[in-house]
């Protein structure tokens, strides 16, 4: 027997793979009908003010302030001027993320591991900052940190001349407070989903406990600190309000030096190209980061940070 003298042994699976083929092709036209619209709001309100931001930075300034059409290199070439608004962002971004991470581990712990009641009021607690206006729970520092708050205590107990406000601790505080429970719950995601089992087979394989956090804890909770790290440290690279509040116009960040020359000595074109500088290191941070979760998001227990 072959098959023309029974095609239907043959024809079936053609018929099947001929009828397969049209609707994977039309659940595509549909996926990608249905992508339309948010990539078209991703174009217009991410890419395009981005483009012109760009395009701005190579202008020049009018004489009446804002726009001027031309090309040239020397916004970026005067960046220098506010270098002190990067190393101030620079140094404090990053150690204020590092105090969060500091204060928020041990804490996302005892919720994740060591509470088993309440610990839906607890979370609650950590959240209930939120409810309140940011602006006025940094006002509200303003008094604790000035001459009749925190020093006025500290004069009490012998400790004269202590100044906090308009400082860099000052904006150290406000940020820490602010941030942390941007920090707690990612890592609290990442240790609640881990599984119990693994510790007790360590200590029964004579694991001490701080071993089994190296090598069990610590590694599994990678992907919330890495979560945690970069939410905080890219929102705190564009941050303002904290540094005008409690830094008192003398401690500035990137993101006061570009609301003054945006809103203040309307200069686009220079504020266009620290802005761009900007977006090309949280590129670089961006960058680092999906290698970090390649590295230990999708492997996380196989040897600690």
């Amino acid at each position: 027997m072959n098959a023309a003298t029974h095609p239907q042994t043959v024809l079936p699976g053609n018929a099947l793979s001929a009828g397969v083929r049209p609707r994977r092709s039309l659940g595509r036209r549909i996926t990608l009908l249905m992508l339309l619209p948010s990539t078209l709001w991703f174009l217009l309100l991410l890419l395009m003010p981005l483009v012109i931001i760009l395009v701005f930075s190579f202008g020049e300034r009018s004489a009446v302030g804002g726009y001027d059409g031309g090309f040239t290199l020397g916004n970026y070439l005067n960046l220098g001027s506010r270098a002190a608004a990067f190393g101030n962002t620079l140094l404090l971004a990053p150690l204020g993320t590092l105090v969060c991470l500091v204060a928020a581990y041990p804490l996302a712990y005892f919720l994740a591991v060591k509470v088993s009641r309440n610990r839906s009021l607890l979370l609650t607690l950590v959240i209930v900052p939120f409810w309140t206006s940011f602006l006025i729970r940094t006002y509200a520092w303003i008094f604790i940190l000035s001459g009749k708050g925190i020093p006025a205590l500290l004069a009490s107990l012998g400790l004269e001349d202590v100044r906090l406000i308009n400082t860099p601790w000052a904006v150290l505080i406000g940020i820490v407070y602010g941030y942390l429970p941007l920090m707690v719950f990612p890592i609290y995601v990442s240790l609640e989903k881990l599984d119990k089992r693994l510790l007790e087979a360590s200590a029964d394989l004579g694991a001490s406990a701080f071993e089994s956090f190296r090598r069990i804890t610590l590694p599994l909770s990678a992907p919330g600190i890495i979560t945690g790290v970069m939410l905080v440290f890219i929102l705190l690279m564009g941050e303002f309000l904290i540094p005008a509040i409690l830094g008192g116009g003398k401690v500035f960040f990137v993101g006061n030096a570009l609301v003054d020359l945006f809103l203040q000595s309307r200069n686009w074109p220079f504020g266009s190209a620290l802005a761009m500088t900007l977006v090309a290191m949280m590129l670089v941070i961006i960058g680092l980061y999906l290698k970090l979760v390649a590295r230990y998001g999708g492997h996380p227990a196989d040897g600690g940070l």
